[in-house]
């Protein structure tokens, strides 16, 4: 038995505005039944006002005792260059991987529980092996749908995650004479936000330019396709029209 416990979860993997979130969480094997007195489940489970108070328990909980973890904020021109260059699964993979090599530890870990992102739970937990290279030859990953549901740590990373997005959410809200939302393409708020994202000769930087939400308003507005971008948010590319309506998004 691992005599610590690590779980691996994201947040924000389908909003069309802000970053995808992954975060990892490790604690001691004895210290899970700290989660449970916590409250901690998904966090989808969970109202926002109880998340933050869970996340400042476990981040007080990193000061005092052998508790550790790691939030991945990644933007959403990086999200854009991942899925023009390879897909959102692949995306993951990384970030999952380089979580959990941030979170250190190799030689004392057997297993590491993450929440499958892939359809193919096994297909997500061996790509991240083989993301983690020799350095980790002898960790088991540990993937399955719904993992915070059946893991403690699992589920306090997914709170971590989810905190961390709604952080960043909010700093984009302040940065806008507008409410953005939620980010989800859902929000009606959120529509009209992207409306108003758009309007520039590109679109705004926390966009996610690859959505199909996007680039369906820019298309109304503007009646050509919408440019692609590079991580750093610059444009690097104007497809033609038959190529844009291709795309997967």
């Amino acid at each position: 038995m691992n005599s610590v416990i690590i779980g691996v979860d994201e947040a924000g993997r389908g909003p069309v505005i802000g970053p995808l979130v992954v975060s990892a969480v490790r604690i001691p094997n004895m210290d899970v039944k700290i989660l449970e007195e916590m409250g901690v489940k998904d966090s989808k489970k969970i109202n926002k006002l109880k998340r933050k108070k869970i996340f400042e328990s476990i981040t007080e909980n990193c000061k005092n005792r052998k508790w550790k973890i790691c939030r991945i904020i990644c933007s959403a021109s990086e999200i854009d260059k991942h899925v023009r260059e390879s897909n959102l699964n692949q995306l993951e993979v990384k970030l999952f991987a380089r979580a959990i090599e941030e979170i250190g530890l190799s030689k004392k870990i057997k297993h590491v529980n993450v929440d499958a992102c892939d359809v193919d739970e096994i297909r997500f937990g061996k790509n991240i092996e083989k993301e983690l290279g020799d350095r980790w030859k002898n960790t088991k990953i540990i993937s399955n749908h719904k993992m915070d549901e059946i893991d403690l740590v699992t589920a306090a990373a997914s709170i971590i995650a989810k905190v961390t997005r709604d952080s960043e959410i909010e700093k984009i809200n302040d940065r806008t004479d507008f409410e953005i939302g939620s980010g989800y393409p859902s929000d009606l708020i959120t529509r009209k936000a992207v409306r108003k994202m758009i309007v520039d000769k590109f679109a705004h930087n926390e966009l996610r330019w690859s959505w199909k939400t996007v680039k369906d308003e820019w298309l109304k507005i503007h009646n050509s396709p919408l440019p692609v971008r590079d991580e750093l948010g610059k444009s690097v590319e104007q497809k033609s029209l038959d190529e844009w309506t291709k795309s997967e998004w």
